[in-house]
């Protein structure tokens, strides 16, 4: 391939990933009200293919953003309450 053939499908790619941010970010903005930057960090790390920890005082809506991009993503979802006699065998 040529480097212009290489610079429109990475082109197209980037408009593809956009176009995808946006949809989820927009979807997910609906249900989370107010945490437009936590989202974006939270896309950022998914499209990154990273990790995020969410961290907070009860009451943030940390459960329900991850829940609603589950959904947003057709993902399953379940949540694990870590306690201090928590085993591997528990999670799995």
């Amino acid at each position: 391939m040529t480097d212009a053939t290489n610079d429109a499908a990475t082109q197209e790619s980037i408009d593809k990933l956009g176009r995808a941010y946006g949809q989820i970010r927009e979807q997910m903005s609906q249900v989370i009200v107010g945490q437009g930057d936590v989202i974006d960090q939270l896309l950022i790390a998914l499209f990154s293919r990273g990790h995020c920890l969410l961290e907070g005082v009860p009451g943030l809506a940390k459960t329900l953003m991850i829940s609603t991009l589950a959904r947003c993503l057709s993902m399953s979802f379940s949540r694990v309450q870590f306690t201090p006699d928590l085993m591997p065998a528990d999670i799995t």
